[in-house]
This record gives C-alpha cells, sequence and structure tokens, in this order.
C-alpha cells in the first residue's frame, strides 16, 4: 500500500511542473508589458524599467522563471494588478465560493445519480430503466448556462421563491448564503446527473453478469444483500473514478455558471483577470486550479483500492 501511495504522489509532481512550465510561457506570449500596465498610462519609461527590473523582467527567460518558481513555492503569487492585493488571500477567497458550489453540487448528484442508475441497471428494460435513461440522455444534454437561465426565470422571477442577483456569504447569513447558493448548486446537480446515471446503471450492468453474483444468487441470498454487499462495492469504483473528474473538471471550470449567477468564485476571478490583463491573478488562479485537480485526483487514486483492491498488486 505505501509503494502504491508513493506511486501515485510521484506522479503527480511532474505534472506540477509541466503545467507551472506551461503556464509560465503562456502569459509570457501574451502581447504587452506587465509593468507598463500596472503603471498605467501616465508612466515615464523611467518607472517602467525600475518595476521591470524590480519584478526580474529585465532578465532572460530562465532566469524569470526559477525566481516566479521560487516565490511560488514559497507562497507568494503575486501581487494583483487589479486589485491592488496579494494574489493567495484573493484566490483563497474566491474559491471557498466555487468550493461550496461545487462540493455541494458533487455530493448531491452522487447520493441521487448512483442510487438511481444502479436501480435502473436492476431492472433492466423495464419502464423504471427506459425512463431513467431517458432523462440521464436529456439531462447530458442541457447546457449549464441554459438550465442555470431556466431555473432563475422559473424560481427566481416567476416564483419568487429565490434571489436573483448578488451573493451573501454563509459565514455572515447562514439563511440568506444558503438561498443565494441553492440555484447555483440545483443547476450542477441536474447537469452532472446525467453522466453518473449512466456511468452508474453500465458499471452495474457489467457487474451483475459476472459468475460471483450469479453464485451469491443460487446460494439463496436476498437480493437485497447481493445487491448491497457484491454489487454495489465493485460497481461503485468506475463510478467513483467519474465523480473525481467531474468535481475537477467543475473546480476549474464553474465560470459560466458563476457568471449566470453572479457567484465572486475562482471562474469569475479568473475570466475577470484575463479582459483586465492581471497577469499575477491569471498565473496563480491556472497553477491554483491545476494544484486542485491534481490533489482531487490523487485523492480519488488513493481511495480507489478500497473499492478494486487489485490495483494495489498491478
Amino acid at each position: 500500500m505505501l509503494s502504491f501511495v508513493l506511486k501515485r504522489l510521484a506522479s503527480a509532481l511532474p505534472t506540477l511542473l509541466l503545467v507551472s512550465v506551461a503556464v509560465f510561457a503562456l502569459v509570457r506570449l501574451v502581447p504587452g508589458d506587465p509593468a507598463s500596465l500596472m503603471l498605467g498610462d501616465m508612466a515615464t519609461e523611467a518607472s517602467v524599467a525600475d518595476l521591470r527590473e524590480q519584478m526580474g523582467l529585465d532578465k532572460p527567460i530562465a532566469a524569470q522563471f526559477a525566481i516566479w518558481l521560487g516565490k511560488v513555492l514559497s507562497g507568494d503569487l503575486g501581487q494583483s494588478i487589479q486589485f491592488a492585493m496579494p494574489v493567495r488571500p484573493l484566490l483563497l477567497d474566491r474559491f471557498a465560493v466555487t468550493a461550496a458550489v461545487v462540493v455541494s453540487a458533487v455530493l448531491i448528484a452522487a447520493l441521487l445519480a448512483v442510487p438511481a442508475g444502479m436501480l435502473a441497471a436492476w431492472r433492466h428494460g423495464s419502464a423504471w430503466d427506459l425512463g431513467t435513461v431517458a432523462t440521464a440522455t436529456l439531462l447530458m444534454s442541457v447546457p449549464s448556462f441554459w438550465m442555470g437561465l431556466v431555473l432563475l426565470l422559473v424560481l427566481g422571477l416567476h416564483l419568487g421563491w429565490l434571489p436573483v442577483v448578488g451573493y451573501v456569504s454563509i459565514a455572515s447569513d447562514l439563511k440568506a448564503g444558503l438561498l443565494y447558493l441553492l440555484m447555483p448548486v440545483l443547476t450542477l446537480v441536474l447537469v452532472e446527473s446525467g453522466v453518473l446515471i449512466r456511468m452508474a446503471r453500465a458499471a452495474t450492468l457489467e457487474v451483475l453478469r459476472l459468475d460471483y453474483v450469479a453464485h451469491a444468487r443460487a446460494k439463496g441470498l436476498p437480493e437485497r444483500l447481493v445487491l448491497g454487499r457484491h454489487v454495489l462495492p465493485n460497481a461503485f469504483a468506475p463510478t467513483w473514478t467519474l465523480i473525481g473528474l467531474v468535481l475537477g473538471n467543475l473546480l476549474g471550470g464553474i465560470a459560466v455558471v458563476e457568471t449566470v449567477f453572479t457567484l465572486p468564485g475562482l471562474g469569475r476571478l479568473l475570466v475577470g483577470a484575463i479582459f483586465a490583463r492581471d497577469y499575477p491573478v491569471i498565473q496563480g488562479c491556472m497553477l491554483f486550479i491545476t494544484f486542485v485537480y491534481v490533489l482531487v485526483n490523487l485523492v480519488v487514486d488513493l481511495v480507489y483500492p478500497v473499492f478494486d483492491p487489485k490495483v494495489i498488486a498491478e
């Protein structure tokens, strides 16, 4: 088990290094001078040159990368041009909003979709199975922004049950904060449930055809024990992998939903930084999103042997 964990940790480090190189190179390819942008249009050439020297922009690319990487490893992601504050606390503050929406949505979607998919597989060919597959296919076909707009129109404008614009932190007001998060979470639950249902159903159908399931039934075990003891642990393994992928993708790609519901999350921060050409924030967001994605998938890999012990032996 220890060697399995060490291998997974070792495989994550090159990924982070390659991404850091790619992020640094992509930002440097963007037209414009960061020093001139930070100082504004009224800056003199001397002040721009001084700032370039302070930021290390007058040095060779390799030296710039070494300086930047050293600061990143020490936790210094730079200073935001747009917000005039350090990037790290800005990222953590915005990520708290994104994580609250994404983690809640993925958890609820998994709790609803996995049992629904397994039940559809168990009753393969029935009306419940056909209805579940049709519903999952429909949910997979609906874009997240369109689903969000529909919920805003129905639940917000027509029925007036939920607030339409704005955001209130849960820390400052629990009830109001939950109301503002309800529609974004519901949007992601509906959109992501489709793919989870299809995966759970397909994995369960595959397990139900295996010999040990037929053997358990032949021994006279109740169907609930067959499903809970033999089918669920083995069918859930590939679904668990998909849940990790969905979670990582949403943590880094929720900008559309945050824009629809005006949430001050990490996705909107990255989009705003791109339009404002706030290079430190762009670099910080991309690195942070990559780190979170790698971390989520690392946790998924480490937990996977619980459902499939054969992975450790491979």
